[in-house]
């Protein structure tokens, strides 16, 4: 019979000594003290176990830009060569300092959240927000090291705004946050550069225009985004209930609950609400709402008509100052055309849905490289991580998926820095257009799962908070939800192609397929093989649109996410597929076209066939949610 003692981890220790390797160990030299041994008071000591030698070494976080092959690949294959030598040595300075005192002040931030005081100690009401020294030491870092100004200051002309990602792609794992606000404030100076400074908002171009873009700390202004009440979500036409009263000074007050306001802490910000006509009436949905300048403190310091009701209690982004605001009487300026407020906040969506995918695939970065260095430095089993195959194959499926993250991420900077020179064609304009909501979208999801998959490199360590490992995955949690769901962008994405009468789609698949052209040239199995998946998925993608989907519209709609999923995976396995014949390519850009593309590019189409968007398929997905519900009856159903 099986001697169960021989697995028991003390089963050769004895009291006085054990045996090992042949040699007699007394126990005081392991760690344990003699049982028998009394103590002042007479009375046997028990045994203590000692810390012993071995403790985990944590990763090691290298320079951000020299530690990222990827990226410094793309912009040498599509940056000038005398560009890319005046702003690369800005990006590996900074590289370092991402992962040196701006990393440390970010850690600060995760364990300093914000807090609000609302009350002084003489009852009067301040609403006080009090956020730590490093959160104030992020906004002076971003304003000297030009992280908006670098975008609209144009001195590298349409390669100005790949610089500026560049170094946001960089800067955001170690910003605790701060981020968020930049990007907020990014947008606000996108829209108000985009408004003509004939029309009469001389408050927008000569004072708070210059301020968000400034490099002086004194100067440089923040900026929120309040479009968010109380119904939520990004209905924002059956959402905005606040009210804007004209006043006889042409400005307006704002009435309304915002239920979000990132960034509360800013100095600006831009707002919807509707006009409230002479018959004291506003007009509903989209066609009655306005965009409003406002900036959230008075001349004297005083909150302009603000009440901070509470901070949000969050998930992760504790960080970021979240809060639910009161407008009561704030000042506002109207700065679109009255009933045309979410047209404009259509190039401030452009922006941050650029910096939310920024901030994707850069979490994704840290990730894969903290569990790269992690594996070269943790012993399991006898060796080095590295040196278990399994756990490689593990990393190299994240490097794969975030490779091809980057090269889209960058790839919409770049066509963004053409368009806001004046640079871009009209296939550039519309392959950015589609583009925008499918990086969003696809990038989110892609970080959720690289920042779960990476906890795991870490083991239990992954879980431990003091690592600040936890955070990573909590705050990516966030960026499948800013800047419109997942759903929701897969329905911007049709929108789009309704808009442009399909023109939108024909370029994206015009686009694909040159640049599967060029590259089907290539000898390498692994990109003919690649060059084949991909030309497929878009002829199965064409045929699907031309067949069923064409002749019932419902059909696009159940399946707008895996179209979407689609779309955004057959154009990346393009993107990789044109950086692995660039002349100075390795067979690894031949390997990740071949790993990239041995998923199925084409969801939508394998789950038509599936009978997934049918009409009975529907039927059984709300049955299936239903099921064992009591609330309402369903008989329905």
């Amino acid at each position: 019979m099986f001697d169960m003692n021989r697995l028991h981890p003390l089963r050769h220790f004895s009291a006085a000594t054990t045996m090992t390797r042949g040699s007699t160990v007394h126990a005081q030299e392991i760690g344990f003290t003699d049982l028998n041994k009394q103590g002042e008071n007479g009375k046997t000591v028990f045994a203590r176990a000692k810390r012993g030698q071995f403790f985990q070494t944590e990763p090691h976080l290298e320079n951000q830009y020299l530690g990222d092959a990827p990226l410094r690949a793309y912009l040498k294959r599509n940056v000038p060569k005398k560009v890319l030598e005046q702003f690369a040595p800005d990006l590996e300075r900074f590289g370092h300092r991402c992962a040196t005192d701006i990393h440390q002040l970010g850690r600060e931030c995760e364990l300093n959240p914000p807090s609000v005081q609302h009350f002084d100690a003489w009852g009067n009401r301040v609403d006080d927000l009090i956020t730590c020294s490093a959160w104030k030491s992020m906004h002076d870092i971003a304003a000297e090291e030009g992280l908006i100004s670098i975008a609209y200051e144009r001195k590298y002309g349409p390669w100005s705004r790949l610089y500026q990602i560049a170094k946001l792609y960089l800067y955001i794992p170690s910003s605790g946050l701060y981020s968020c606000p930049l990007a907020m404030t990014d947008g606000a100076a996108q829209t108000i550069d985009r408004i003509d400074k004939n029309t009469g908002h001389s408050l927008l171009h000569e004072k708070a225009f210059p301020r968000l873009i400034s490099r002086d700390p004194q100067k440089f202004w923040t900026s929120g985004q309040w479009m968010t009440e109380r119904k939520g979500g990004s209905d924002v036409a059956g959402g905005t209930e606040t009210v804007a009263v004209p006043q006889e000074d042409g400005t307006f007050k704002l009435y309304g609950y915002k239920w979000f306001s990132s960034a509360t802490d800013s100095n600006m910000t831009l707002a919807l609400a509707r006009i409230v006509d002479e018959n004291k009436q506003t007009t509903p949905g989209s066609k009655g709402l306005s965009m409003f300048y406002m900036e959230t403190r008075n001349e004297d310091g005083s909150l302009n008509g603000i009440d901070i009701q509470k901070l949000k209690n969050k998930l992760g982004t504790r960080q970021l100052p979240t809060a639910e605001l009161l407008l009561d009487g704030s000042t506002a300026h109207l700065i679109s055309e009255p009933g045309r407020g979410v047209a404009g906040i259509s190039n401030m969506l452009t922006i941050t849905r650029l910096h939310n995918a920024t901030g994707a695939v850069s979490g994704m970065r840290r990730m894969v490289n903290l569990a790269r260095d992690y594996s070269k430095r943790r012993t399991v089993f006898g060796k080095l991580i590295c040196e278990h195959p399994l756990h490689m194959q593990t990393l190299a499926r994240m490097e794969v998926e975030t490779r091809a993250a980057l090269f889209l991420v960058m790839e919409a900077s770049r066509l963004l820095g053409l368009e806001e020179c004046k640079m871009a064609t009209e296939h550039d304009k519309l392959l950015l257009r589609i583009m925008t909501p499918l990086m969003k979208l696809y990038t989110a999801k892609q970080a959720m799962t690289i920042a779960s998959e990476g906890l795991e490199c870490f083991g239990g360590q992954g879980y431990i908070e003091d690592t600040g490992l936890p955070a990573m995955l909590r705050d990516a949690q966030v960026l499948p939800i800013w800047e419109g769901t997942t759903n929701v962008l897969s329905m911007d994405v049709l929108r789009a192609i309704a808009k442009t009468h399909g023109k939108v789609l024909q370029t994206l698949f015009k686009e694909i397929q040159e640049k599967v052209a060029i590259a089907s040239k290539s000898s390498n199995v692994h990109i003919q093989n690649g060059c084949q998946a991909t030309s497929q998925s878009v002829n199965k993608l064409a045929k699907f649109l031309e067949g069923e989907a064409t002749r019932d519209s419902s059909l696009l709609e159940v399946g707008a996410r895996d179209f979407a999923y689609s779309l955004a995976r057959t154009y990346m396995a393009s993107l990789l597929l044109e950086h692995a014949v660039w002349d100075e390519a390795t067979e690894l850009d031949a390997i990740t076209v071949a790993r990239w593309c041995e998923q199925d590019l084409c969801p939508v189409v394998t789950n038509h066939s599936r009978g997934h968007y049918d009409n009975k398929s529907v039927t059984m997905d709300t049955r299936l949610v239903m099921d064992g519900y009591t609330d309402k009856p369903l008989s329905k159903l």
